[in-house]
């Protein structure tokens, strides 16, 4: 449940889902790749849209794709398209079900490297949370946002515009955007593994 807690970033504060995901999710350092693939597929699917809509309807973009499994994600068909672009419960855009479902094909072959998806991610911060300048405007993109959106994109990935990897970084915790008087800035801080080898 949010927090009462009056001291949190003040763009969760208009509902109480949004709340619950700030306070539960939002900044939390992912090193699962499972994790980390379910939010960057719902991250897609948020591209030009709010973001609010997309995490209600996780439940069922978690059923309609197995799961977020990678693999049976990946061998979906274009009937599976036709199908869930008729699912009233999701995001019926059938270019964005398509690229999840090329997004899943391209996390396999990442994975057939030997690439974990979530080591992906954090190899381009050597490990660390990069943490926002005081007083900074939070961006809508960054110099690296940037570059591992041309590189996702060489990899096959879909609608992974710069926008759309500097959302997944914060939301997975790579980058830590909590305002600095937010109870949950030092908590997911506190939540940031030592860099690994990577």
């Amino acid at each position: 449940m949010p927090t009462s807690n009056p001291s949190k970033c003040a763009w969760c504060q208009t509902a109480p889902d949004y709340e619950a995901y700030h306070d539960e999710y939002w900044g939390r350092p992912v090193y699962d790749d499972a994790r980390m693939f379910e939010f960057l597929i719902l991250e897609t699917f948020q591209a030009g849209l709010n973001w609010l809509m997309v995490w209600r309807k996780r439940e069922a973009f978690a059923e309609v794709f197995a799961g977020f499994d990678v693999a049976q994600m990946a061998a979906m068909t274009e009937e599976d398209v036709e199908r869930l672009a008729g699912d009233p419960r999701i995001i019926r855009n059938r270019a964005k079900i398509r690229g999840a479902i090329r997004n899943a094909q391209a996390t396999l072959r990442m994975n057939a490297e030997g690439l974990g998806l979530a080591h992906y991610f954090w190899q381009w911060t050597n490990g660390e949370v990069q943490e926002r300048l005081p007083g900074a405007k939070v961006p809508a993109t960054t110099e690296l946002s940037d570059r591992i959106s041309v590189d996702l994109k060489k990899r096959g990935f879909s609608f992974v515009g710069s926008t759309v990897v500097y959302a997944h970084l914060q939301a997975c915790g790579l980058v830590n955007d909590h305002d600095a008087t937010c109870f949950r800035a030092s908590e997911v801080r506190a939540l940031a593994r030592p860099p690994e080898r990577l």
